[in-house]
């Protein structure tokens, strides 16, 4: 009887990772270059600094990110859109260049920020509070422009509805 219900439940097993092949492939290189969009970030100085970043939009996109890219440019990056505010959860398993990692509100402020994260870490980087978008750029730069909690990202995802 044992015998009888592990060989049923090995063959369900198989039959699930066949109809699933994309899921049970490992990732081995970098994605293609996503769709790029102008963003803007204001500081609370009146600082103006302009990134082109790949949209991370979809699952797909946004489970594979920026891994396995050696650099990230100083005024490029990724924009991964939620669609509602959530918490986020990131990692940098095969991710081989150290990032900083913006998360934005619904309204577009800078509600946390983790810097130079630790290339091909399992640890988990938890924005702590929800968020609509989070944004990766190259290590460093949120010093370099001093960039901080409460700075403004312009894009139109970000868009706050007029008062009533």
């Amino acid at each position: 009887m044992f015998r009888r219900m592990l060989v049923a439940r090995l063959g369900l097993a198989a039959i699930c990772l066949s109809a699933l092949p994309g899921l049970a492939r490992a990732q081995t290189g970098p994605q293609p270059p996503l769709r790029k969009e102008r963003i803007e970030i204001v500081t609370l100085r009146g600082k103006r600094h302009s990134f082109m970043v790949e949209m991370a939009i979809d699952p797909a996109e946004q489970s594979i990110g920026l891994m396995f890219r050696p650099r990230v440019a100083a005024d490029a990056g990724m924009l991964f859109d939620w669609g509602k505010p959530r918490i986020s959860q990131m990692w940098m398993r095969n991710t081989i260049a150290s990032l900083d990692m913006i998360f934005i509100g619904e309204d577009g402020t800078i509600k946390a920020i983790v810097e130079r994260t630790i290339p091909q870490s399992l640890a988990v980087i938890d924005s702590k509070v929800p968020v609509r978008a989070t944004l990766e750029v190259a290590a460093g730069t949120c010093e370099r422009l001093d960039i901080r909690v409460g700075d403004k990202v312009q894009h139109m995802m970000f868009v706050v509805a007029p008062p009533r």
